[in-house]
């Protein structure tokens, strides 16, 4: 794949100790600033079908927890691909609260890693 640029963005889950929640925040906060408005004129095709986007993500808890179809739903082009891996952070929130889904007191943070790009000679 040849890169054209990767992004980076963090997401927290401070109740409920969602992983996929925290995933989905992490990745708009990697995608949700940025408009690549000359994509099409990279990607050799000019269909946005083609580009690729390889998502990466650092979770804290358990990294098969994570729903991937409910991440590659952020993303409205591109054959995404993700990939959920030890990482980021487990630490608390300062509080339990019950009501809100707590089951201990931690809040989930998801570091996420977005390479966009294009297969090349195809």
């Amino acid at each position: 794949m040849k890169v054209i640029f990767i992004q980076y963005g963090m997401g927290v889950d401070l109740h409920g100790q969602d992983v996929t929640t925290a995933s989905i925040r992490a990745v708009r906060d990697a995608i949700h600033r940025n408009s690549m408005p000359g994509i099409r004129g990279v990607i050799p095709s000019g269909d946005l079908k083609d580009m690729i986007v390889r998502v990466k993500l650092g979770v804290p808890i358990d990294p098969a927890q994570v729903d991937t179809e409910r991440v590659r739903a952020e993303f409205p082009y591109g054959r995404v691909e993700i990939q959920a891996v030890p990482g980021g952070l487990a630490t608390t929130s300062g509080v339990m609260l019950t009501e809100q889904g707590d089951r201990n007191d931690l809040a989930y943070i998801v570091v996420a890693a977005v390479e966009v790009g294009f297969e090349e000679g195809v």
